[in-house]
């Protein structure tokens, strides 16, 4: 297959790249250039906020799918309805399992769960992309497949607040910052598990018009988490429990994704993806994937940086309400 890969060098899309270029299928990774891709792959640049950068870099090519893992809002998803209507068998909308309702009315998280987040504005552009997207779907049967990752992880992503500042504090015992009590439930992905799920909706008839999350089977607290980076880094984590409330207020930065995210016990009903994509299932345990992220920082002094203005913020909360 012709793939169009809309960024193919981040976090997730990296892994969807590689694999695709694996399965045999002719890549073309389009970004602002500032990343190269990966061996194998055709690389275009421009930038998935400007329609006529991303016209001009594709031309007249035509692509049996395009997967955009940079389109944030509602305007970009409307170009690329324009841009690609005609010109590809399947269009792949990388959405967010943000979007899905806050607070959550009942678990688990099926596809058909309400959409609804009124704490987080990139989780509403996200739906109001969805929106503008199932409506191009209905009316002119633009070939629209929905994906909604949820917390998905690459040896470069620590899950905690605060990254690699979070993992220093554990590595000099410091004690580390965890939301609410830590005993909500979380589910972390890696991204490689996700990208052999996302590269199998490739071409796939039956995904047309369907909306699906991709996400491990694998329930875990944030006590969880913390535990598990501080079994990889040698060290039995110190956690101070604080409200994500006051975590909001005292860094605001973080308060968007925690109060309409982090902060929600999610559970995720896999049946579909499984059943688009069979024999499909997440098989890399959060306790491998720790090890992956602490293996990974630690091979290069160059990834440690401590964010010193964030390290004091979480000073300040544990002076204040840790107890």
């Amino acid at each position: 297959m012709r793939i169009l890969i809309i960024g193919g060098t981040g976090n997730i899309s990296s892994f969807v790249t590689t694999l695709a270029v694996e399965g045999g299928h002719d890549v073309t990774v389009l970004n602002r250039g500032r990343t190269a891709p990966p061996a194998g792959v055709r690389g275009l640049v421009g930038d998935a906020g400007d329609p006529a950068s991303i016209e001009g870099a594709i031309g007249a090519e035509t692509f049996d799918a395009v997967a955009n893992f940079r389109s944030f809002s509602p305007q970009q998803a409307a170009d690329d309805v324009r841009i690609f209507s005609g010109r590809t068998a399947q269009y792949v909308y990388v959405s967010s399992a943000s979007a899905y309702q806050k607070p959550i009315a009942r678990l688990p998280i099926v596809e058909s769960t309400p959409l609804r987040n009124p704490f987080w504005q990139y989780s509403r552009d996200k739906i109001a992309s969805e929106d503008l997207l199932v409506a191009a779907y209905r009316e002119t049967g633009f070939p629209l497949t929905i994906v909604r990752p949820s917390h998905t992880y690459g040896p470069s992503l620590v899950p905690l607040e605060g990254g690699w500042t979070a993992l220093r504090r554990i590595l000099d015992g410091r004690p580390v910052v965890v939301h609410g009590d830590g005993t909500s439930w979380w589910t972390l992905t890696h991204s490689r598990d996700f990208a052999r799920a996302f590269v199998g909706l490739f071409g796939n008839p039956h995904a047309l018009g369907q909306a699906v999350h991709i996400t491990s089977d694998e329930s875990l607290t944030w006590d969880d988490v913390a535990r598990l980076l501080g079994r990889a880094l040698g060290r039995e984590p110190e956690i101070v429990h604080i409200a994500s409330e006051a975590i909001a207020r005292e860094i605001p930065a973080l308060g968007p994704g925690l109060v309409g995210d982090k902060a929600h016990s999610v559970l995720f009903d896999n049946t579909l993806v499984k059943r688009l994509v069979p024999g499909w299932v997440a098989s890399t345990p959060f306790a491998a994937g720790a090890r992956e992220i602490v293996d990974w920082h630690l091979a290069d002094g160059a990834r440690q940086s401590v964010d010193d203005e964030l390290d004091a913020a979480f000073d300040r909360l544990i002076a204040r309400h840790g107890a």
